[in-house]
């Protein structure tokens, strides 16, 4: 598939999923319901893999790097998150979550020597830039005092889990393995940590048989986990962390355009600028990367 259309992919999807995820925050507890949807992601993607001739196993040389992505960037990485959205407001979490674009940029020169490119950090600051206007009426209300920070510490903690996950998947995805059956794995991990942590935790394994959290655990599990997921570790493979990660500054665009369309929410002149500087930036990230032939990389998809 294209690198358009997987990135179009991963932003439509993960910008759908912030309707989705405050169903799943209630009766059962985030860490459970975290390993609910990568127990769920995990055996789908391993009854795909069956069903479509892909091989099951992974080297065991190479496993303790899967199954640290699977800690990484499917279980801590969300905890941190959950924790953080209870002490803030959605948009001011998904300007603070974009900052994952200049978490990967840094790690990637810091792990594997890649070096920083002045385009892709002109991006950042027009993707970062725009999304502050987009949600400036909460940045600009937040105040040292406020609850909200100790929401940005958690979501700070967030980034660097999905971020060190990213770096793990740079690893796994460079390697001649295929990425349905890194994931697939990687989820079993991600899922079994965070039961691990339930327990440990005291949380109670409870199961909320409403219609609400069963659609949505359904949606983020196949779409959001399986789909999304596989999409955005083949855009880690063909252009690298930072780039793929430019995605989730897209995300809140996506998110007010279904609330436009869902809740009459109505943009005002600031939020517009936003999401127009916020293209630019999109155009400045993905206009120039390093090409990969398509036919040999979806070998491994």
């Amino acid at each position: 598939m294209p690198v358009v259309l997987l990135y179009a992919l991963v932003v439509l999807i993960w910008g759908s999923t912030w309707s989705a995820i405050p169903f799943q925050l209630g009766i059962v507890p985030p860490e459970v319901s975290v390993a609910y949807r990568f127990a769920i992601a995990a055996a789908i993607l391993f009854l795909i893999a069956r069903l479509s001739g892909r091989p099951l196993g992974v080297s065991r040389a190479h496993y303790p790097m899967v199954a640290l992505q699977g800690a990484l960037l499917f279980s801590a990485n969300y905890f941190f998150v959950y924790y953080g959205t209870a002490h803030v407001t959605s948009g001011l979490g998904a300007v603070i979550f974009s900052l994952i674009v200049l978490a990967n940029a840094f790690l990637e020169r810091l792990f594997f020597r890649t070096p920083l490119e002045g385009r892709l950090l002109l991006a950042a600051a027009c993707g970062l830039t725009g999304i502050g206007l987009v949600f400036w009426p909460e940045v600009s209300s937040l105040s040292p005092g406020d609850d909200a920070v100790i929401g940005i510490a958690w979501l700070l903690l967030g980034i660097l889990m999905a971020s060190l996950g990213n770096m793990a998947a740079v690893v796994n995805t460079r390697r001649d393995q295929s990425v349905m059956t890194v994931n697939a794995h990687a989820m079993a991990w991600g899922a079994l940590t965070s039961a691990l942590i339930a327990w440990l935790l005291g949380r109670p394994f409870v199961f909320d048989g409403g219609v609400g959290y069963v659609v949505s655990l359904c949606y983020l599990a196949i779409l959001g986990s399986s789909l999304a997921f596989g999409a955005y570790l083949t855009l880690i493979r063909r252009i690298g962390s930072a780039r793929a990660a430019y995605a989730s500054v897209l995300f809140p665009v996506v998110a007010l355009a279904l609330s436009h369309w869902l809740e009459d929410y109505h943009f005002t002149a600031l939020a517009l600028a936003g999401i127009i500087l916020t293209m630019i930036g999109n155009w400045l990230a993905l206009s120039r990367y390093r090409r990969v032939d398509d036919t040999a990389a979806s070998k491994y998809v």
